[in-house]
């Protein structure tokens, strides 16, 4: 007989394992559920008291969680999406879920400003945050007479399907025939309308700061700030492999008031990047779900899933910040990232082994919980060979021809807050 409701969290990957700890040590019961193609290794964690199966389509995702909350009566139960795409299909029928279950993550008219990077840039532009220098060409006319300031990157606008662009995350482009080739295999792969032109801003990982918090109302009850001080690869990283809480008043500033003008509910992290030609931090990203690295939260003093849980369970927090100099590390990564650092002379063995030093918390490794570190290499490496396997069938795909022309603009209408002007619904 349970005694208070549950979390059913969205996904099987290394941020789902962190949800699971998190509330598996406190007593709150964790189902986990996932598509063949996830990332299995929270499966294995000692913490999920359930896993289950479901399509990867995120249309199916959302019948199914539906579906699990009637079979098994788990209404009332906390979720907890953990990637971009389950987190849009929950917050398109936000209103419909939280009749039977309790959120830890936005509604569209909020959540649609990160997962639309465009969207993410007009907000920088209406709060008045510096960002990079972005432009949204649609045909290769217009990426023709673009006045750039090379090198730039092209990154998706999202990322609702794999292939080998919005894996990459962002290509670096160095010329205007290099653009022109680029963005017309990125088109061919997205769409013209996906495609983002970006001036790369100089730095690697140690430039990249990161605002992280759980909001009620656009107020941040619990918050750290952080810096990716390594990544791997190490230009445009897939993911943190060493990160550390760090004192940085001005992301914390900029992040704030980010999410106070979005009126961010629940769980948030929001990407700077230091650009050293004039010390301003830029926005890059917003995260709305659980980060990669957000197991780091508990060891610097903040729990961030198990608040979130308490707050969508209607239960009081106390307001808290996170201490500085607490360290994530997931080895995987970081060894071949600091390994490259050091054949470029950038970082000597010595001072790798120190940026190890604790308090560190690990990204897989736990005592209480050693199953995930052992299948974790295993299950890496039989993911890594079946991508490959499944881009070398997919890139067949042919790029849009030059005449593509761009859809009608979207309108534009006024929030009532703040006097944040809101691009139209997408």
């Amino acid at each position: 007989m349970r005694t208070r409701p549950g979390a059913l969290v969205i996904g099987s990957n290394l941020r789902a394992l962190g949800v699971a700890r998190s509330l598996g040590r406190r007593g709150v019961e964790t189902w986990l559920l996932s598509s063949r193609d996830d990332d299995p290794v929270a499966r294995t964690s000692r913490f999920v008291a359930r896993s289950l199966r479901v399509s990867a389509d995120s249309a199916s995702v959302v019948d199914a969680v539906l579906s699990v909350a009637e079979h098994h009566r788990l209404e009332g139960w906390s979720l907890f999406p953990t990637d971009d795409e389950s987190a849009a299909a929950l917050a398109r029928v936000y209103e419909a879920l939280a009749e039977r279950f309790a959120l830890t993550s936005p509604g569209w008219d909020t959540l649609r400003y990160a997962y639309h990077k465009r969207l993410t840039h007009c907000v920088a532009q209406q709060v008045g945050v510096a960002h990079p220098w972005t432009r949204y060409p649609r045909t290769l006319v217009e990426v023709a007479e673009l006045e750039c300031p090379f090198p730039v990157i092209l990154k998706p606008d999202a990322k609702p399907e794999e292939n080998h662009f919005t894996r990459a995350k962002a290509w670096r482009v160095s010329d205007r025939p290099s653009l022109l080739a680029g963005w017309a295999e990125a088109a061919g792969l997205v769409g013209a309308a996906g495609v983002i032109v970006q001036e790369l801003i100089p730095g690697d990982g140690e430039d990249q700061y990161s605002f992280a918090s759980l909001c009620q109302e656009g107020v941040a009850l619990a918050s750290l700030v952080a810096r990716r001080t390594r990544q791997y690869p190490r230009d445009f990283g897939h993911s943190s492999s060493l990160v550390e809480t760090v004192e940085c008043p001005e992301v914390e500033r900029l992040g704030r008031s980010i999410v106070e003008a979005l009126g961010w509910n629940g769980l948030v992290e929001v990407e700077f990047k230091r650009d050293p030609r004039d010390g301003s931090y830029k926005l890059l990203d917003i995260n709305g779900r659980v980060w990669t690295w957000h197991a780091l939260g508990p060891r610097a003093g903040v729990d961030f899933p198990y608040l979130a849980w308490r707050i969508s369970q209607g239960l009081p927090i106390e307001p808290v910040r996170a201490r500085p100099g607490v360290r994530w590390v997931r080895l995987a990564t970081d060894i071949p990232s600091a390994l490259s650092a050091v054949r470029a002379g950038e970082l000597s063995l010595h001072e790798w082994a120190a940026s190890l030093r604790r308090p560190r918390q690990g990204a897989v490794l736990a005592w209480d919980d050693p199953l995930p570190s052992l299948a974790d290499p295993v299950l890496t490496l039989w993911r890594t060979i079946r991508r490959r396997a499944l881009f070398r069938r997919a890139e067949t795909r042919q790029p849009l021809p030059p005449q593509t022309q761009p859809p009608r603009p979207p309108s534009r209408g006024k929030s009532a807050a703040r006097g944040f002007v809101r691009p139209g619904p997408r």
